[in-house]
């Protein structure tokens, strides 16, 4: 889906928070769910309908309903078109994760011309399939509320903070996969997961100054002796990384916690390069 903002989004006469509720989203989500589905992007594991065979089945059988329940242990979520009216917003971020795992995109197969049957496929490309569901899904999920993505892993995560998604997609100029890309990785995952909680993002917090704390020998070559020290300051005295009667507890920790995240997460990438620039 290409989509850009027309003009009562540009002149600010319409805010796009302020249209995409939940109620919205939902009808949003169902044109673009019956058009995949008419495409033939759900035939591999739903099966579909043909005017002379009937209900065919898909590779997860007949039955939507009981396999969404064994997936996702809530009833009553499929037919989605006639169900949908009912979903809670945790309801309808279960169902796209779930949809995500099962589209595949129809690469071969034969139009079935009587009555307009319409085309049967037999061989698909279940990657391509996913990455067409996200290019369709996340423009309207980017507008609903503070904003969400569905990741290539197909999960629900919350977008950056205006200006710092780049934090998110820039490579971590490193080797040290074991110690560093796969912490930060591990870092920026449980703090952008939807609803994740105060405790998750300190731990994403700790996990970020774990990292910091593995390059300190190397940043101490780069840096002043005091802004080396003040890099850990913060993680040290605001009750992240250690539990004491010195440390400060009273901050509004959902503000604090976001900037002391970007603010790590920049950091370590910034120290990285200039730990390869060093070495040039």
């Amino acid at each position: 889906m290409n989509k850009r903002d027309y003009f009562s989004v540009r002149t600010g006469k319409i805010i796009p928070n302020e249209i995409i509720d939940l109620k919205v989203l939902k009808k949003l989500f169902l044109l673009i769910y019956k058009k995949i589905e008419n495409d033939g992007y759900f035939q591999k594991h739903f099966g579909y309908y043909c005017v002379d065979q009937g209900e065919v089945a898909g590779e997860l059988g007949f039955d939507l309903n009981d396999v969404m329940f064994i997936h996702l242990k809530k009833e009553n979520l499929s037919p989605i078109p006639t169900q949908i009216e009912n979903y809670s917003e945790d309801d309808l971020f279960d169902v796209l994760e779930f949809l995500y795992d099962y589209c595949s995109k129809g690469i071969d197969g034969y139009y079935h011309q009587h009555n307009g049957c319409g085309y049967h496929y037999e061989e698909f490309n279940d990657k391509e399939g996913q990455q067409y569901f996200r290019e369709q899904i996340n423009p309207i999920l980017k507008d609903y509320s503070n904003g969400f993505e569905l990741s290539t892993e197909g999960e629900i995560l919350q977008l950056a903070d205006s200006g710092l998604s780049h934090l998110f997609d820039a490579d971590v100029p490193t080797a040290d996969t074991e110690n560093i890309v796969n912490k930060i990785n591990n870092a920026v995952l449980k703090f952008r997961r939807y609803k994740s909680t105060m405790d998750d993002r300190q731990d994403s917090i700790r996990e970020l100054v774990d990292v910091l704390e593995y390059l300190r020998p190397k940043a101490k070559d780069l840096l002043e002796s005091k802004d080396e020290k003040d890099l850990f300051n913060i993680a040290n005295n605001y009750g992240i990384r250690h539990h004491n009667e010195q440390q400060k507890n009273k901050y509004d920790v959902a503000i604090w916690h976001s900037w002391m995240f970007y603010h790590y997460l920049a950091t370590i990438h910034a120290l990285l390069r200039l730990i390869n620039k060093s070495k040039k």
